[in-house]
């Protein structure tokens, strides 16, 4: 039998929100996801499924659909444009138990776990932008109120109205980037790495193998690479007005190989602009309310962690539904599950990011001169790949 509660409404149907309904309804709980697009689907280009985030797949026993379309990463590749400097080399095969990620575009994750959520009777009500809940109740921006819920989740992303008001204080970064997929231009790019090239901390250049589409989403069997640049949000409308012409001769002079990829990118629409922010939910839980996900917790995008920490949330809170009979118990516990991971990652993302999209010259001397011959240490290899891979203070525990 269920335990209580059995009614949960979702905010959003990312994957960390559809991750939690596919959890809680194969508990047998009445779940009801609302999204606020009038048609539920996946938004961004790839990222990386870390161990942590695949260990979340296993429990789901989703992993090898997933794998069907993504791209096995063995290592993140990084080194400076003027002399080829190597400053970051991290190999998956230095973890203790060595595990490869998995470059994945966000429309497969979707898929895989829409099908999933459909199939245990998940009921999905779009068209529902909520701002604000009270007493197990949603409110939308039209007015509308929905019936009460035992339990409402919100995974509605980093800028949710929910966490404002519980005391979520959003501090947007300097720096953000542009994003877009492309086909995977093959050789000379290694398909199993993340590869990057950077011209002190503030031109970053990266290429990540990211699998194929599912044909739901216009995919095939061609490969996918996600393609980013370092960018200051304030700096995207002149960008677009200068054209694309100037900045593919900015790219070229710093990484000529990407030629081909930039052959691909005709309109400056191709490439859209992901502003970072940072803030931390210091109790990601209310009274009959849960907080998941980036709505819970943002930062950059450097550690590669974002999606992966969501699924995380989502294992937490639907194993602390299920040992603890006592909702307001259950959300102590997934509050305490998760509290000093997430610290620990957040605080990680904010002192390293400076080294990589920042103004000036130190830090990223000391990242080329230094951090690089710090990572070169007996036992660096090791930290360095558990570091990327989510699991300092190993939350699969």
């Amino acid at each position: 039998m269920p335990r209580p509660p059995s009614s949960v409404a979702v905010i959003g149907a990312g994957p960390t929100g559809l991750a939690v309904a596919l959890m809680l309804a194969r508990q047998g709980r009445r779940v009801v996801v609302h999204e606020r697009f009038e048609t539920a689907g996946p938004v961004g280009a790839g990222f990386m499924l870390q161990p942590t985030g695949l260990h979340v797949l296993d429990r789901l026993g989703l992993t090898a659909e997933v794998e069907r379309y993504a791209q096995p990463l063995t290592h993140i590749f990084g080194r400076e444009a003027r002399r080829g400097r190597v400053v970051l080399d991290i190999s998956y095969a230095d973890l203790k138990t060595p595990r490869a990620s998995l470059g994945v575009h966000r429309s497969a994750l979707f898929h895989v776990l829409h099908r999933a959520c459909l199939a245990e009777g998940v009921v999905f009500e779009t068209g529902r932008e909520i701002v604000a809940v009270s007493d197990g109740r949603l409110t939308g921006a039209n007015g509308w109120t929905s019936p009460a819920f035992d339990l409402v989740i919100d995974a509605s992303g980093a800028r949710s109205p929910i966490a404002k008001a519980l005391g979520a204080r959003r501090q947007d970064l300097n720096w953000s980037g542009l994003w877009g997929t492309v086909p995977w231009p093959g050789d000379p790019f290694d398909e199993g790495a993340l590869e990057q090239v950077y011209r002190g901390a503030s031109k970053m250049i990266g290429v990540l193998p990211c699998g194929a589409r599912p044909v739901e989403f216009g995919g095939g069997p061609e490969r996918l690479a996600t393609f980013f640049w370092s960018l200051k949000g304030d700096d995207h409308p002149a960008w677009r007005a200068a054209g694309l012409d100037p900045w593919k001769a900015e790219v070229l002079s710093l990484w000529p190989e990407v030629a081909p990829i930039l052959d691909t990118i005709t309109d400056p629409d191709s490439l859209t602009l992901a502003r970072y922010g940072h803030h931390t939910l210091i109790r990601p839980a209310a009274d009959r309310l849960a907080v998941l996900g980036d709505a819970a917790h943002s930062t950059s995008p450097q550690l590669g962690q974002g999606v992966n920490m969501g699924l995380l949330d989502a294992l937490a809170l639907s194993d602390a539904l299920v040992t603890h009979a006592d909702l307001s118990d259950a959300l102590n516990a997934y509050a305490a599950a998760r509290r000093w991971h997430v610290r620990l990652y957040q605080a990680l993302s904010i002192g390293f990011t400076p080294f990589y999209q920042a103004d000036g010259a130190f830090l990223p001397w000391v990242r080329d001169h230094i951090l690089g011959k710090v990572a070169r240490l007996p036992f660096a290899p090791r930290l360095l790949a558990a570091t990327v891979s989510g699991l300092l203070l190993d939350p699969r525990r």
